[in-house]
């Protein structure tokens, strides 16, 4: 084709930015060199890619480690993707294919489980093998029909609420957020850099850091609970406030410490209405409030796709509810996953191997995705012609392993 796919050197750093800028349709007038220089000292040359013709950068990738929770609260390595983009002048042409391949066939080997991606675009990943794992849902909340207490003062738990700047938040947040993690399916890891720029330490273009409003809840030990993050406008008519708070992030450890953010968000002077930001699609939030229906969705999608790259290992690694055996024929067109396993699972925990049994389950490796994390069911899945049931009574016990109580949810975007 004469489009040279390679890795970004650090001269190529400016250049490649404003391809990935144009790719996400935002204006590449608008890289300020600090945001050069803060590339270039978080990025991997060996794991950033793009394609480049005739001088010009027209397509991008980079991926970088990550670890993702599973079930039962452990870690597995993944090869977290992003920054992927391809330039309207060069669409249908296989670029992205073949950086997806070399991206996918470094991860193999380098031992990663799994890669993951926030998707953009529903169509695309699914020919890579990517499903979606985790959804997420945004509410609006009317505050004046919350049916909250007027005369709340403070947490009911014995805690407190308090405000906190940047500096005590990168110095609480990491912690915090670790803790987190550890209970959430679906979560990731946060790094340094992540906690720089979303406290503002590092200024970027179109970036609202600096204008957040940061609380943190402590319990009545003093330990810290909960974190919320959140901007408000300024708007009024007729001298009353129409003011909206848009919360940006809001982690809480504890279902009392994340009742009492949210009650302290709906306190809020001058604000009739949240936008509560990307929460999990079974979200408490609705019953912290007095009247449910005073928060009403206004976005409900998938979020955190994965990919499978070692499905002995991804099945090892999570927790199961019950006891049960089921032999999986996973197909992977791409060669990296594929293959026919059996999983003995318990309480106590899961061994997995391949195997010369017969196929209990057929699917591909997209809809093992979708079921690994616990939110799709193997029957549903089967009404949809993306799992074949080879031996009656397979889809309940599949279901019965991996479906959860609770569904696991991304918090974050990368």
């Amino acid at each position: 084709m004469g489009i040279e796919v390679r890795t970004v050197g650090d001269a190529d750093i400016p250049d490649w930015m404003r391809a990935m800028k144009a790719g996400f349709l935002l204006p590449p007038s608008e890289i300020s060199d600090e945001e050069i220089e803060h590339r270039r000292g978080h990025y991997d040359p060996d794991r950033t890619q793009g394609a480049y013709d005739n001088g010009r950068w027209v397509a991008t990738f980079r991926s970088f480690p990550q670890e993702l929770t599973v079930v039962g609260g452990a870690w597995v390595p993944a090869d977290a993707v992003t920054s992927v983009t391809v330039s309207p002048t060069h669409r249908r042409r296989g670029l992205l294919s073949r950086m997806m391949a070399n991206d996918l066939r470094a991860a193999k080997e380098r031992g990663d489980a799994v890669a993951t991606l926030i998707a953009a675009e529903c169509p695309i990943y699914g020919r890579y093998g990517f499903g979606p794992a985790t959804w997420c849902t945004e509410w609006h909340i009317d505050v004046a029909r919350a049916a909250l207490d007027p005369r709340h003062a403070g947490p009911d738990d014995g805690g407190r609420i308090d405000f906190a700047d940047a500096a005590e938040v990168r110095e609480t947040g990491p912690a915090l957020h670790d803790r987190f993690r550890a209970g959430q399916p679906g979560a990731i890891d946060l790094s340094g850099a992540w906690w720089q720029t979303h406290t503002g330490a590092v200024p970027l273009p179109r970036h609202p850091a600096r204008d957040r409003f940061h609380v943190i809840h402590r319990s009545a030990s003093g330990e810290a609970q909960g974190l919320a993050t959140y901007r408000a406008d300024d708007v009024w008519e007729h001298k009353l406030p129409q003011n909206t708070v848009t919360v940006d992030r809001l982690t809480a450890t504890t279902p009392a410490a994340e009742r009492a953010l949210w009650r302290f968000l709906c306190s809020i002077d001058w604000a009739l209405h949240i936008r509560t930001g990307t929460r999990g699609p079974d979200d408490l939030l609705p019953y912290h409030l007095g009247d449910p229906r005073a928060a009403r969705i206004v976005q409900h999608a998938d979020y955190l796709w994965i990919r499978p790259l070692d499905v002995p290992r991804l099945l090892e690694a999570r927790t199961y509810p019950v006891s049960g055996s089921l032999v999986l024929e996973v197909r992977d067109g791409a060669e990296l996953a594929g293959g026919r396993f059996l999983l003995e699972a318990g309480p106590a925990g899961a061994t997995c191997t391949r195997t010369g049994r017969s196929a209990e389950l057929t699917l591909d490796v997209g809809a093992f995705a979708a079921l690994y994390l616990g939110d799709e069911s193997a029957a549903r899945l089967a009404a949809l012609g993306r799992v074949d049931e080879e031996r009656p009574g397979a889809l309940a016990t599949a279901d019965l392993l991996l479906h959860t109580a609770r569904r696991p949810w991304c918090p974050d975007l990368f």
